[in-house]
């Protein structure tokens, strides 16, 4: 008897975990509640995919497979659209147990892949996604802090592959001068380079389309209380230059302990003080023809959202509009992600298709949307 009671209540916590994880799985992948995302009038979000576990940063192959880094997951994904319906048709988990594989870029046939440490590249990834090649190792000499030691990476117009190196901190000085700044180096790991200074944290950055500038976001510092300091846009026209990290945040707010170590150090101002704490991540200049003319060559950012704020803020896709080559407006562009205090989806990366329409990679919900214009 007690056997058959055993067996019975077993069996009972199988067919409830089997319902749970079942129903998970249906959330996950069938009720992210688009509806609740305010677009301007023309504009419509679909999902491009689901299922994906913390998806973050994207880069899209010329062949037009789409690579996504993520990090506390430890996965790299590849996600085939094969009819061209913008809806994936399979997704493949190339690499697993990564150390915050976060940065993903794609050069002459190879995925680059930038775990904490090192940054690694898979050879003629897309000949067999089924089974990759094992990563060859382009340079291992980063630093191993996981304090904002996650990467995010491009390569630029003089086809260097640019990397971030995060303050290992909230606020901090090191001796170390890589910290706080971005990087780059050639295509095969030599040549390591400081390109620009005094940066927290860069998640994204792009190349105006025409001027071939770099621009780039940076988070703020936490506990200078809920409306201070803002994140920034910047924009670095050449290399050497210095952000304020960690002297000053905005447009000058001195940090009141390292204000008085700043010396004689040139500052370079923001280009644009975005909202505080709202974690601006993944940034591109809108380069397509699908948008509307007053789109071209306009910064969409993608806003991963307060963690510490009393009020939450952020959780959207903002628009900083450009003339003459300097931030002139900023604005909101998609919202919904949060309700309330909730938030159920947190954008944290974008990327323009071929077809002119904007991808959204959203780690909280798991998904990848697509943002198409019809007029």
């Amino acid at each position: 008897m007690k056997i058959l009671k055993t067996y019975l209540m077993l069996a009972a916590a199988f067919s409830f975990l089997t319902f749970f994880l079942t129903a998970f799985q249906d959330t996950a992948a069938g009720s992210v509640p688009l509806e609740k995302i305010n677009l301007p009038e023309g504009f419509e979000i679909n999902i491009f995919v689901s299922g994906l576990k913390e998806p973050r940063s994207m880069a899209l192959s010329p062949g037009g497979t789409l690579f996504v880094g993520t990090r506390k997951t430890g996965r790299v994904y590849a996600v085939i659209d094969r009819d061209n319906d913008f809806i994936a048709d399979k997704v493949y988990t190339i690499a697993r147990n990564m150390n915050m594989p976060n940065g993903v870029a794609f050069m002459d046939g190879a995925l680059f892949v930038a775990e904490v440490d090192r940054i690694l590249r898979y050879d003629n990834i897309e000949a067999d996604l089924k089974n990759p090649p094992d990563p060859v190792v382009v340079n291992d000499s980063y630093p191993d802090d996981k304090w904002h030691g996650w990467k995010f990476i491009r390569f630029g117009p003089d086809e260097k592959l640019y990397v971030p190196i995060g303050a290992p901190c909230n606020v901090c000085e090191r001796r170390d001068k890589r910290y706080a700044t971005i990087t780059r180096i050639n295509k095969d790991g030599t040549d390591f380079e400081i390109f620009a200074g005094g940066i927290r944290n860069s998640v994204g950055f792009d190349w105006h389309p025409e001027t071939g500038e770099l621009w780039f976001t940076d988070n703020g510092r936490d506990r200078m209380g809920d409306n201070v300091p803002p994140d920034e846009l910047n924009h670095a026209p050449s290399i050497g230059l210095h952000f304020g990290f960690p002297y000053t945040h905005g447009k000058n707010i001195p940090d009141p302990q390292y204000s008085k170590n700043k010396g004689g150090i040139s500052i370079m101002p923001p280009a644009m003080e975005l909202g505080p704490h709202v974690a601006a991540l993944g940034m591109r200049f809108y380069t397509g023809n699908m948008f509307p003319a007053e789109y071209k060559n306009q910064i969409f950012i993608a806003e991963h959202g307060s963690w510490n704020r009393s009020v939450p803020i952020g959780y959207r896709i903002s628009l900083v509009r450009i003339r003459n080559n300097k931030a002139v407006s900023y604005e909101v562009f998609a919202e919904g992600w949060l309700q309330g205090d909730e938030a159920w989806g947190r954008p944290v990366d974008v990327l323009i298709l071929p077809d002119g329409s904007l991808l959204v990679s959203d780690d909280r919900a798991g998904v990848i949307y697509r943002i198409s214009y019809s007029g």
